[in-house]
This record gives structure tokens, sequence and C-alpha cells, in this order.
């Protein structure tokens, strides 16, 4: 009898779905879209010099890099679940120590929010290949990038905008948004995941991983799209409000083309629509054209507001990256080995973090600014170029030959 009076959805836990993930995600995003214009404004002022901001944005970097390694690590002692709550309660808690403010809590809630992100991303993505089929990976990326379009169009507006009118705004909406996710997590009932097998003998030290990583090239290859693609965004977030204020635009012109360029996220259900069974030929495309656009940027560089323009008209097509280029490699991971492949692609961010400004910094000590333009391109074009050795059939279903 008192089974008959339980209900279904607690007696059996609903199997997670794309939708299920898009809401996660997007609710991810507001914790930390709000913030992504408000971090440096606020670190500048609480510091008071620039190169002293580089430095700590550089030690978070390498923190967040090591911490990502050692995720399936502490995954081997830590539920799943744990790991994910621990990480969103630390990423509420690191908005409201940066909300606080001071010369060191400020840096002090990055730091923390930083390496919660971190370890929220490894889990979010093991989840998605626990839970979402080979070949739904497309649609639930696209989703996802649905779902988080309003949160990445206006964040960043807003967030300076608020902190305008009340400091510790938007570190507030940051921490509630953090709650929410938490809610979302627990709501879905994900647990630990599903049971793989995995190998008999355990991992012999956390970075043990990384050679099974390099000896599967297509690994590889999908990890240096993601990092190649994220590089392209740093650029494009960076380094063209600089470029625009040098030639006698407003200092308001970087966060009004990235609230338009993150306006191109709701015509993701249309890219998916034509990506649908084009995954190889987006890949290559997205680097091309995003390639070439930078490119001109530099070529026309003499005409600052064309350069901005083709440099918006590339980041169209960093979009589409966004939803087919991390594809190559979350197909190719291996079951039994989600959580640490998953640890090794999020270090893309941490990579490209170290990687943009240094490779920035070497060019324009030989050449003008528009010079990185130049650079990212032909990054993109030679990943384009390597784009090709991709498989024919990637993303498309699996033949099933009838048993005789």
């Amino acid at each position: 009898m008192l089974e008959k009076r339980i209900p279904e959805w607690l007696r059996h836990s609903p199997t997670p779905g794309i939708r299920g993930f898009a809401v996660l995600a997007a609710a991810e995003s507001v914790a930390r879209g709000i913030l992504v214009s408000v971090f440096p404004i606020a670190m500048y002022n609480a510091l008071g010099d620039a190169e002293t901001v580089s430095k700590i944005y550089f030690y978070i970097g390498v923190l967040s890099l090591v911490v990502s390694l050692f995720t399936p690590w502490m995954a081997r002692f830590i539920p799943r679940r744990t790991l994910f709550t621990i990480a969103t309660v630390c990423l509420g808690g690191g908005a409201c120590l940066s909300g606080v403010g001071g010369y060191w809590l400020l840096p002090a809630g990055l730091a923390l929010m930083t390496v919660s992100t971190v370890v929220v991303t490894i889990c979010f993505n093991a989840y998605v290949m626990d839970f979402i089929e080979r070949n739904s990976l497309g649609a639930c990326e696209t989703m996802r990038l649905f779902y988080s379009g309003a949160a990445w169009a206006f964040g960043p507006v807003a967030g300076v905008w608020l902190m305008e009118l009340w400091r510790p705004g938007p570190f507030v909406i940051s921490a509630v948004a953090s709650l929410g996710l938490l809610a979302v997590f627990w709501y879905l009932r994900l647990g630990n995941g599903k049971n793989v097998a995995k190998a008999r003998a355990p991992t012999p030290n956390p970075l043990a991983f990384l050679s099974r990583f390099l000896a599967q090239p297509r690994l590889v290859a999908g990890w240096i799209y993601a990092v190649v693609r994220s590089c392209g965004w740093w650029v494009y977030v960076v380094y063209l409000p600089i470029y625009a204020v040098e030639n006698g635009y407003s200092d308001q012109i970087g966060g009004i083309t990235l609230s338009i360029t993150n306006g191109f996220l709701f015509t993701v259900p249309l890219m998916l629509r034509w990506m649908n069974g084009r995954v190889r030929l987006a890949v290559r495309i997205g680097f091309a054209c995003s390639g070439l656009a930078f490119f001109l940027a530099a070529v026309v560089y003499t005409s600052p507001g064309l350069a901005i323009l083709l440099l918006m008209t590339g980041s169209f097509f960093l979009i589409l990256l966004d939803m087919c280029a991390g594809l190559p490699f979350l197909m190719a991971v291996r079951p039994s080995e989600r959580t640490e492949m998953s640890a090794v692609y999020s270090t893309y961010r941490d990579v490209s973090g170290v990687v943009t400004p240094g490779v920035a910094w070497m060019v324009l000590m030989l050449a003008p600014l528009y010079a990185v333009f130049a650079a990212t391109g032909a990054s993109l074009g030679a990943t384009a170029l390597l784009a090709r050795n991709l498989h024919p059939r990637l993303g498309l279903k699996r033949l099933t030959v009838p048993h005789s």
C-alpha cells in the first residue's frame, strides 16, 4: 500500500533529457555571464594596476589548469554528485566573496569561482556523455547554447550597468543563479552518472590518463579544435575593444559588439537544422570562414569600422564552432574514460587563456595590434586544414547490418 502512495517520479528517477541539461547550462551561464564584464573592471579598481591584474589572472589560470587535471583523481574519492554540489556551492560562495570586494577578497573570489567552474564543467560533460546518446550530442549542444543565449547576450552589459547602480548587485545575482543551478541539479536527480565498467587496475597516479589521451590521435585533434576556437574568442573579447579604442571608438564598443555577437546564439536552431548530417563540413567551414574574417580584418586595418565588422562576422562562425567543434572529441571518448577525458577536454579554456596572451605579447613586440588578428586568422585557417582528417561520417547514425 505504501508503494502505491509514493508518486512515480519519487520511486523512479526520470531519465534526464536534452532539455534538462539545457536548463542546467542556462543557470550556470547566468551565474558566470553576469560577471564576465564586471570582473576586469572590479579587479582594476581594487588592485589599481593593470600589470598586477594580469599576474592575478595568470596565477588563477595555472591554478584552474592544475585543478582540472586533478579532478578525476578527486572523483575517485568523492562521488560525482557530491563533487558537483560542492563546486556549485563554492561558485556561489566565490560570488559572495567577490561582492564584499577588497584588495584580497576580490581575487580570492575570482579564483574560487574559476576553480568551481572547472569542476562543474567536467562533471557536466561527464553527465552529458552518460545520459545523452552519441547521435543526440549535436542537438544537446545546440539547445544548451540556445538556452544560454540570453545570459551571454544581456549578462555582460547588465552586469556593468548594475554595478554602477549598486556594486554588489551583479555578484548577488550570480550567487542566486548558483543556488538555482544547484536546485536544478538535484531536481534532475542525476546521481553519480551511469555505472560503467572500468579497468580492474586503478590508475596509478592522477596524471596517468594523459598518456591514454596522447595515444588517441582523434582525441588530441578534438582538443586542438577546442583550444584554437577558444583562442579566437579570447582575441575577439580582449583585443577587439583595445583596437577600437586605439582607433578613436568609444570604450563601450567592446561590450556592444559582444552583446550583438552573443545574440547570434538565438540562431542556433537554424544552424542545427543545416548542420544535421554535415558535422564534418560545419567544422571545416567554421574554422575556414572565421580564420578568413580575422585575417581580412588585419588586411583592412586602416578602416577600423570595416575591420570590426569583419571580426564580428568571424565571431558568427566561432558560434558555429561552439556547436560542432567539440563533437569530434565527445564522440571519440571511450565510455570507461568519460570522467578522465572530460577533465582533459576542459583544459582547453585554461590552455587558451595562457597561449593567447603569450602569443599576442610576442606578436606585439614586433608588430602593431592588428597583427594579432592576422596570427589568429592563420591559426584558425591551419585548424581548418587539420579538420580535413575528420571522418566523413562524423555525427551520422551508424548503419546497422541485420543478422542473417
